[in-house]
């Protein structure tokens, strides 16, 4: 272990030493997994976690087996030293943050897949995605093996993914979904939010908008959801967005698509302003 300003461990034996020690004196533990490039979001996890659990560890690990060769793995930000003032503020207790080669050592074979809830929407739009990041989660919870593991509902299709594999593979831990943190005209906070020049950050706001307008629109009767999804859509391109990825309504439990409001639903969308995808849901 090194320690900043607060104790980091770098490898998995380092990591387990410090929570058997939590283990010992009787304390919970929660985890708290990112990518770095740490905003509000990631805080209100932490904080939330804190709240639970006696003790906090977050995660920074910027995972290359969920990027495909064209995204932006290289210029994902990356401020290890500003992301550690950041957590120790918010009261996280631990950060673990591994090279790649102790999360992915030499001969490192195996992934995890997850099928049906992974295989719409992102998983159409990006299909290596949900395979890297069920295999880094998998690991992350069986390394520190947390009481709770915090996950934000910006990233919802992510949430049902991983509370499939935990109560697949028998993980002992609970998967806990918190709720989204915005900007002050709706934006979903995101790291890749940074990507945004000032035109196209004026712009973005409208993507959680529109969602609002499309439910408003299914609820009243005034559309279909597929009238409204495709209403929205267009929309979206007339504010400025340059592609639509999807705009869906989705059984909120399963993702399998909806012709009536007859169960939880959730609205998806993901869309592009310039080179930067952004993606948003809300409960309907």
């Amino acid at each position: 272990m090194t320690s900043t300003l607060l104790p980091v461990a770098r490898d998995v034996p380092s990591l387990r030493q410090a929570v058997a020690a939590w283990r010992r004196e009787g304390r919970s533990v929660g985890l708290v997994p990112t990518m770095g490039a740490l905003h509000e979001g990631h805080l209100s996890l932490v904080r939330t976690a804190k709240e639970r659990c006696d003790r906090v560890v977050a995660s920074l690990f910027v995972n290359p087996k969920q990027f495909a060769p064209h995204e932006d793995f290289e210029r994902y930000p990356r401020d290890e030293a500003k992301d550690a003032a950041l957590l120790a503020s918010a009261g996280c207790d631990l950060l673990f943050a591994p090279p790649p080669a102790a999360m992915y050592p030499e001969g490192h074979s195996t992934s995890v897949i997850v099928a049906n809830v992974s295989t719409p929407l992102e998983g159409e739009m990006r299909p290596h995605f949900f395979g890297g990041v069920a295999t880094v989660v998998t690991k992350l919870l069986l390394q520190a093996l947390p009481d709770i593991a915090y996950f934000g509902e910006k990233d919802y299709q992510q949430l049902l993914v991983i509370k499939r594999l935990a109560a697949d593979l028998d993980i002992p831990v609970e998967i806990a979904g918190c709720n989204t943190v915005r900007e002050y005209d709706g934006l979903a906070m995101s790291s890749r939010n940074a990507y945004l020049n000032p035109d196209e950050r004026r712009v973005a706001g409208r993507l959680n908008v529109l969602m609002h307008d499309a439910i408003k629109a299914i609820r009243s009767g005034e559309m279909s959801i597929a009238e409204a999804e495709a209403d929205a859509a267009r929309h979206l391109i007339a504010a400025g967005f340059t592609c639509v990825d999807y705009v869906a309504v989705r059984d909120a439990a399963t993702l399998a698509p909806l012709t009536s409001l007859d169960r939880p639903a959730r609205i998806l969308a993901a869309a592009w302003l310039g080179k930067t995808r952004l993606i948003d849901n809300l409960a309907v």
